[in-house]
């Protein structure tokens, strides 16, 4: 990094987002503090007005064009690489993300303090309901001993209100690719955004990879933003459910070691069957057939992994689904009693 550069990059990537990028870009213009940080989109090809609107009406923000639609993963990933010299830090923002007050410094401060840190996220409150977590991320996720992700703030459909409970920084062993702040450098040997994910869950397989190398990821509610989330799919779409039981596999196939990825993933196609059953039963042929499709395309996916870590970073976790079902404990703060 230069001696005059910023130490921050804020990305936003846009595809065909111009409505996005005229309702919540002019909040982070506005609150993102300039003396530490320069906010840049990363537009993946659009064919709408957005590279039009950015040049015209967002003048300050800096703007990194690609020829087509990478998506989210290797666009990120395309992105950081070219400016990885020039900044220690990226905030991958989602473009529909609000932001109020000084939201960034609490975040950069952390970092800085934390030298073991190669992950941040803020506390994510909903945009719709505001006293309200936001449900995927809210204050930092964890990872059950069966891969289920949950977080401080939302365990499956239960999302808390925000009564300050949570406002003590914390590691985590996920945080939130809806506003997820990396050290560059952490971010580029981990590897990335997995692309093959294309949605869903890359954000908590880049995570545990983080984690694996020895560093820490934090929640810092110190700072907190305001995220839109089911805006492209909406938690019933059956696209939606088949990119989570697919990726959830995919992570755990990864990342956990020979001697007990094997054991893991057996106990993951039981639970994952009571899940098609539950669809079937219900009539929902559409889900069913989207957990079926999961686990095939799985099965065909697995191979192009072959090394794993010798740690099983799930070992010794709770239960989330015996928790939340069998013994009533529906928030974050009940597991702990």
């Amino acid at each position: 990094m230069s001696e005059h550069a910023k130490p921050v990059a804020v990305i936003i990537l846009n595809w065909n987002g111009e409505k996005f990028l005229k309702e919540y870009l002019p909040s982070v213009v506005s609150h993102t503090n300039r003396e530490i940080a320069d906010v840049i989109v990363t537009d993946n090809g659009s064919t709408d007005n957005s590279v039009a609107i950015l040049k015209e009406e967002f003048p300050e923000v800096k703007l990194i064009e690609f020829n087509e639609n990478y998506g989210f993963a290797e666009g990120y990933n395309r992105a950081i690489a070219l400016i990885a010299d020039s900044y220690k830090y990226t905030v991958l923002l989602n473009s529909d993300v609000k932001v109020d007050n000084d939201w960034l410094t609490p975040l950069y401060r952390f970092m800085e303090e934390h030298p073991d840190a190669g992950a941040a996220q803020p506390k994510i409150k909903s945009l719709l309901e505001p006293d309200k977590f936001e449900y995927a991320g809210a204050c930092g996720g964890f990872l059950d001993c069966n891969g289920f992700p949950y977080c401080r703030g939302r365990i499956f459909d239960t999302v808390e209100t925000d009564n300050g409970q949570y406002d003590t920084p914390a590691k985590v062993t996920w945080a939130s690719g809806a506003a997820l702040m990396v050290v560059n450098e952490v971010y580029l040997q981990a590897g990335g955004l997995d692309k093959q994910f294309f949605a869903h869950m890359e954000e908590i397989d880049l995570c545990w990879r983080i984690l694996l190398a020895g560093k820490e990821i934090w929640a810092v509610p110190q700072s907190h933003v305001y995220h839109l989330g089911g805006g492209s799919l909406p938690a019933s779409n059956p696209r939606k459910t088949y990119l989570n039981f697919r990726n959830n596999l995919l992570m755990l196939h990864k990342n956990l070691p020979n001697r007990t990825r094997r054991k893991t993933l057996v106990r993951r196609r039981l639970l994952d069957t009571i899940a098609w059953a539950k669809f079937i039963l219900s009539g929902d042929s559409e889900n069913a057939a989207a957990i079926f499709k999961a686990h095939r395309d799985f099965a065909k996916m697995r191979g192009a992994y072959k090394s794993h870590p010798k740690v099983d970073l799930l070992h010794g976790n709770t239960n989330i689904l015996l928790d939340y079902y069998l013994r009533a404990r529906h928030t974050y703060r009940s597991l702990k009693n």
